[in-house]
């Protein structure tokens, strides 16, 4: 299987050396070259075109947003870009996000082990997602994760049992999204008019930078969107989306539903994890719940969306054609998770049209 070719630019010697590093790591990836600018990097482009770059924000004589522009209006890449961890860098982040970047990744903190080891797998898997992605007219090269050690949602709540919960009046929708599903989200939600029913939304992302892009959703939209806290209710009009770094769970208070928010390990590799949010909603909403898993790497989310159409739930995978990574809606619907397969065009409609028919 062919490795996946990438090019780090960063303006800092010490962090280009431990993004080698931490690249290198995975036997399936080649860090072909780095650069310490855009000017460098683009003479690196024109005598070896990468599969990837892992682009970071600052930069002297040109900053990363502007070169991914350039990139993405001249020769189309998957780029990812790395920031450190700051409210002000999330905020470019989602400029970044809506300029054509692949994922954001949090910039390895040099000299911590700890640190190391908990940021390199999802670096490592960003970079390979990064990889298989639809950018521009650029076709996805057919490659699959290596697995690894996985733990499932038993990690964090034990499997639904007993009766799927009796229908009520009002619904519930749980979106899932990991690579390519920034923008996803975004044209979801902007459909979905002021009176939708409530949603909770897991997209992988790192730590505070899920506020970012909450906040910049709900400028966009007409439902009011915000990152949940731990007790939010779930409230039609509503969308939360869960923190970077925790899990979200779906809770049922009488006769309303409300999230916890928790700590544990990650599961299918990931904090927040799609298949937790799903597991909790199966397990708290049953008939009430709707399920929609969408664009990204892996298979995060399809054993949960099995358990919510087992549950009664009405559940939605994106389809290949419209998917940014077709990797999180394949799986659920091998597993046969999906009532419907759907354009991403046609998943507010649908999510509108199941709430008229209650």
């Amino acid at each position: 299987m062919p490795k996946v070719r990438v090019l780090v630019v960063d303006d800092s010697a010490s962090v280009r050396q431990t993004m080698v590093e931490v690249l290198s790591a995975d036997p399936g990836i080649e860090v072909i070259g780095v650069a310490p600018d855009p000017f460098v990097a683009a003479r690196r482009i024109a005598e070896d075109v990468p599969d990837v770059i892992t682009l970071d924000v600052e930069m002297p004589r040109m900053d990363g947003i502007t070169f991914l522009r350039k990139i993405m209006s001249q020769k189309p890449i998957p780029v990812v870009m790395c920031s450190s961890l700051t409210e002000a860098g999330s905020e470019t982040l989602m400029q970044a996000l809506e300029a054509g970047a692949v994922d954001v990744i949090l910039k390895p903190r040099i000299a911590a082990a700890d640190h190391l080891a908990e940021v390199g797998d999802r670096i490592r898997d960003v970079v390979k997602a990064a990889a298989r992605a639809r950018v521009g007219a650029r076709k996805p090269t057919v490659r699959r994760l290596d697995p690894g050690t996985k733990l499932t949602a038993d990690a964090v709540l034990p499997p639904p049992s007993g009766a799927a919960m009796a229908r009520t009046t009002e619904m519930v929708v749980c979106l899932g999204a990991s690579t390519g599903g920034t923008e996803a989200l975004r044209e979801v939600l902007q459909s979905l008019p002021a009176n939708a029913p409530g949603v909770v939304v897991v997209q992988h992302m790192p730590e505070k930078f899920t506020a970012a892009f909450a906040k910049r959703l709900n400028s966009l939209c007409e439902v009011e969107v915000s990152e949940a806290r731990h007790g939010d209710p779930v409230l039609r009009g509503h969308v939360l989306i869960a923190p970077g770094d925790k899990h979200m769970l779906l809770e049922r208070q009488g006769a309303r539903y409300q999230v916890a928010i928790k700590d544990g390990p990650p599961v299918s590799r990931h904090r927040p994890s799609v298949d937790v949010l799903f597991r909790s909603a199966a397990r708290a909403a049953g008939k009430n719940a709707m399920g929609v898993i969408m664009t990204g790497m892996g298979d995060d989310g399809a054993r949960g969306l099995l358990e919510m159409k087992e549950a009664g739930a009405h559940t939605v995978a994106q389809d290949e054609a419209t998917s940014i990574v077709f990797g999180m809606p394949r799986e659920a619907i091998a597993l046969g998770a999906a009532d419907k397969v759907l354009a991403l065009d046609h998943i507010a409609r649908d999510i509108m049209q199941v709430d008229r028919a209650r």
